[in-house]
């Protein structure tokens, strides 16, 4: 597996994360360590959880085994989150000094570790001083309870906004940024990718394969059945889906990435995500596994390599779509003229 810079640190990691969410929630404790096992028997190095994910069993499961493979802990960079409501007290959630203070310890100590490698803050709190936000994850750093620190589901404004008041204040900077991104979602290419290249912002795309539609588990107008999650709980958000399969811009992306895939003899998942490591500042991306044998799959997507025509055809099909001001034809007609001499 591909090794890279976490974002603008010198930490190494993996080109595939394992992500967690899926621990204590879809996969057992026991499928859980399989995963965990089998990832980094690839060669993976990067595993990602939150406190939020199975309100805290799965850094509690990561925690149990590293107690009982403690000799493998240094060789797993360890990434999780806080923000998210963790109790029902006003001082259980958000970015304060207060809920991160709490929020970190209990997160260390699920992990049964001294150090978090990358402490991300798991969505914006427009209620906390940013200052204060970071300050305390600065003071964090300086205390060794973490390396380093990161965002996710930020906007671009929000990421470049945090690297100047960290600069300005002279605190550590923020290394990564995890946002959703995929075939099916490109919108961030718009500007948070931008904004994460000008800072040298590493971006740890979550969601992959969009929900499993990459995959090619679901078929145009079918109601999902089946081991799926949707299949499995209709009501989990067959809102989405539907508005999802009613759009042809779904189907024309899927049915490119099933042509690649039949062109190279990989699989679809395998395809999506060989098309999304090589991504512009794109760190390493997040796998999600229900299974080992999902995490296989997955995993396989190491080994693939497109052709320049390959990833040319999938970028057209899935390009972002620009329909409005400032994104649509005319701020691109605001840019050719700026190029001309014009206003």
């Amino acid at each position: 597996m591909d090794l890279r810079t976490l974002g603008n640190s010198g930490t190494i990691v993996s080109a595939f994360a394992l992500g967690t969410m899926t621990f204590g929630a879809e996969a057992d404790e026991t499928t859980s360590h399989a995963i965990l096992e089998r990832y980094l028997d690839a060669g993976g190095t990067f595993v990602d959880t939150a406190d939020v994910y199975s309100s805290g069993a799965s850094e509690s499961i990561i925690g149990r085994w590293l107690a009982r493979n403690h000799g493998r802990r240094d060789g797993i960079v360890i990434a999780t989150k806080g923000r998210f409501p963790m109790g029902e007290g006003s001082n259980d959630l958000g970015l304060s000094r207060t809920h991160l203070r709490r929020a970190l310890d209990d997160s260390l100590r699920r992990l049964g570790v001294d150090n978090i490698d990358l402490y991300q803050l798991h969505a914006w709190d427009a209620l906390t001083p940013l200052d204060e936000t970071l300050r305390f994850l600065d003071d964090a750093v300086s205390a060794g309870k973490i390396s380093y620190y990161g965002f996710s589901n930020y906007l671009g404004w929000q990421l470049t906004k945090a690297v100047a008041v960290a600069d300005g204040y002279g605190f550590v900077p923020p290394v990564t940024l995890q946002p959703q991104y995929s075939l099916l979602v490109r919108g961030i290419e718009h500007e948070i990718v931008p904004a994460a290249v000008d800072a040298g912002i590493g971006l740890l795309p979550w969601s992959p394969l969009a929900g499993g539609w990459l995959s090619g588990k679901y078929r145009r107008d079918q109601a999902p059945t089946g081991a799926t999650r949707l299949g499995e709980n209709p009501k989990r958000g067959m809102e989405a889906f539907d508005a999802r399969n009613a759009d042809p811009r779904t189907w024309e992306i899927i049915d490119a990435v099933q042509a690649v895939a039949d062109e190279t003899g990989a699989s679809m998942s395998q395809v999506a995500l060989a098309w999304l490591v090589d991504r512009p500042a794109v760190t390493s991306v997040i796998l999600g596994a229900r299974t080992v044998e999902q995490l296989d799959d997955n995993l396989a997507a190491a080994e693939l390599v497109l052709s320049d025509e390959q990833v040319a055809r999938l970028d057209e099909v899935s390009t972002p779509r620009a329909e409005v001001y400032p994104y649509g034809p005319q701020a691109v007609a605001q840019r050719h003229r700026k190029r001309e001499g014009g206003r």
